[in-house]
């Protein structure tokens, strides 16, 4: 295997992880900034106020996307695994 097919398999497996986590990241931060602005407009102090929400959105989030990025995975794994003759030389 040379040095420019090493790297290429990292960076390829690099963005394979950007975008699989992107979507649940994005539901976060929506979420997080939604739960901040009424915490700040209601004065309200709890914790679990921010920490329930977050939790509920990621879980809803996982369900709805677990289908998309399990068939990009696997894809990918196929992709990668499915001929080791290229990396062989």
């Amino acid at each position: 295997m040379t040095p420019e097919t090493a790297v290429n398999i990292i960076r390829h497996t690099l963005l394979e992880t950007f975008w699989l986590s992107l979507p649940l990241l994005a539901i976060g931060f929506v979420v997080g900034i939604a739960v901040s602005l009424v915490q700040v407009l209601t004065s309200i102090q709890d914790t679990a106020f921010g920490a329930v929400p977050r939790l509920t959105a990621f879980l809803v989030g996982m369900l709805l996307l677990l289908p998309w990025m399990m068939s990009r995975l696997i894809s990918y794994t196929v992709l990668l695994l499915g001929d080791f003759g290229r990396y062989a030389r």
